[in-house]
């Protein structure tokens, strides 16, 4: 599988010699995900995980010197702006910037406004302020902590997640960009965080706080973070679900390190360590199933699934439905053949292979022994939709796998339920218990976790074809299940839907 182009992108900040803040901090984060990082420094600090004990300024001349070397020679595919610690140094970033972003339509500006540091200290000088408010409108994203985002808006700092999204959004209305709006520092358990735009909220993440002191830089590697998973996926929802879940990650991790006795860093490579090279895909698959929630619920209240459930569907439903999923078996046996001979790998080529055969053998078993002469029915025109969906998603690795997840994952999904309402007598216990084995579940989870790296790994237009591949292969899931008599004849097959603009699949008539 060719490799997608790794990002180049810039931060511009502080060093901190400690290793957890600053440059340092976000050179880790823009390799953890997957980006090239480079940097230009602002400021150098003498700092450890205690405090800040003093700040050398270079001349902004030499600042200015350093965005020119770079930018003249080298693609920019995002910038992340840290600490600028006084008016001549935000003048100098503000102008090359502002004299280079029409010649950036794509490149993305992430500014991180670095003026109060985890342990208190402040680390902008006060007259430098009005320098930074100039700045602000030529980013794309603010990233500032609750302290931050009142000093900007001249307010006191909100202590309670509904102010501080009313505080976001004031800013972002006032500079028309995006402000992430942070819950790391309120209390509670709870640990939001959001992207607030002009017009309201545009996505939420939310999660258990992790209970570690360790977060020395939490601020710059979520920035630099961010930055690096837009220009590497190209969407600011998608890129914060990335980033906050390889961030929880690296705070999960940390305690592990053993750096300082004050707050100590994130552990930026504790994903690697560990084996996980891509965690944060977690978050962004999440966003997948929350997707089709609402198709899910519709699958749920069919005819078809409801009397299923409780033993009262007819044989002859029962059988046709059956007939179908045997039809389409043989050539879903084929399709993940055929992913196990794209796959880039010996263990995700076992994987697909397995499951080909494991098709053939399910076909063969469960499906024969129940339907006997009616083994051989010719394909309905919603099992040839759906399968010829499958078929036509081959020729390309990612969408081929995000095309087989929903047969993993849906099923699993209902049949976890199903098999709940298993009793002594009940027609169909075989079958409900078929798809809620502990082998399916562990197969399930072993497909979720392959397309996440998948996932990870693709750029933004990858990304994207996985994403349609996965929801078109959820609607033929509602459409295959609904084509039994019952819900055919409710009208409940008229329009399987589209993606709406949240990126919901809707179901139409459904």
């Amino acid at each position: 599988m060719n490799r997608p182009r790794t990002p180049n992108i810039l931060s511009i900040a502080g060093s901190d010699p400690s290793g957890g803040a600053g440059i340092q901090a976000d050179l880790k984060s823009i390799a953890a995900c997957g980006g090239y990082g480079m940097a230009a420094i602002t400021a150098l600090t003498a700092q450890n995980t205690r405090g800040v004990i003093g700040v050398h300024v270079p001349p902004a001349a030499f600042l200015t010197q350093q965005l020119e070397a770079i930018s003249a020679d080298i693609r920019i595919d995002a910038v992340k702006i840290g600490m600028l610690a006084t008016t001549d140094v935000i003048e100098a970033v503000t102008t090359w910037l502002d004299t280079r972003r029409g010649t950036w339509p794509s490149t993305a500006v992430v500014l991180d406004p670095v003026l109060v540091a985890t342990s208190g200290d402040r680390l902008l000088e006060h007259d430098a302020e009005a320098a930074l408010h100039r700045l602000l409108p030529l980013a794309d994203v603010l990233t500032p902590n609750t302290a931050e985002l009142a000093v900007l808006l001249g307010e006191s700092e909100s202590a309670d997640w509904d102010a501080v999204l009313g505080q976001a959004a004031r800013l972002a209305a006032r500079y028309d960009v995006l402000v992430l709006a942070k819950g790391g520092h309120l209390a509670g358990r709870d640990c939001p965080d959001a992207l607030v735009g002009p017009g309201g909220l545009r996505a939420e993440v939310s999660g258990e706080r992790i209970d570690t002191r360790n977060t020395h830089g939490t601020g710059c590697s979520l920035s630099s973070a961010l930055a690096t998973l837009h220009a590497r996926h190209g969407d600011w929802a998608d890129a914060l679900r990335l980033a906050r879940g390889w961030l929880q990650e690296a705070l999960g991790t940390a305690d592990a390190l053993e750096v300082g006795g004050g707050h100590g860093p994130v552990d930026h490579f504790g994903a690697l360590w560990a084996g996980r090279m891509a965690p944060a895909s977690e978050a962004l698959l999440s966003t997948w199933w929350d997707g089709i929630a609402d198709l899910r619920q519709l699958i749920d209240a069919l005819a078809f699934i409801r009397s299923l459930r409780d033993g009262s569907l007819a044989a002859d439903e029962f059988h046709f439905y059956l007939a179908q999923d045997a039809v389409y078996l043989r050539t879903y046996s084929r399709v993940l053949s055929r992913a196990a001979q794209l796959a880039p790998n010996r263990a995700e080529q076992a994987f697909w292979a397995a499951g080909a055969v494991g098709a053939l053998e399910e076909e063969s078993n469960l499906h024969r022994l129940r339907l006997g002469d009616a083994e051989d029915a010719a394909p309905s025109p919603t099992t040839s939709a759906y399968l010829n969906h499958l078929v036509a998603s081959d020729a390309s690795y990612p969408e081929l796998v995000a095309a087989i997840l929903p047969c993993y994952w849906l099923y699993q999904d209902i049949g976890r339920r199903l098999a709940g309402a298993a009793h002594p007598g009940h027609p169909y216990a075989d079958w409900l218990a078929a798809y809620s084995s502990p082998e399916f579940d562990a197969a399930t989870a072993e497909a979720i976790a392959m397309v996440q790296r998948v996932a990870f790994r693709a750029d933004a237009a990858g990304l994207a074809a996985m994403r349609r591949a996965f929801d078109e292969s959820s609607r033929h899931e509602l459409a295959f299940f609904a084509q039994t008599s019952a819900d055919a004849t409710a009208g409940r097959v008229a329009d399987i839907g589209r993606v709406d603009a949240d990126g919901r699949v809707g179901a139409g008539a459904l």
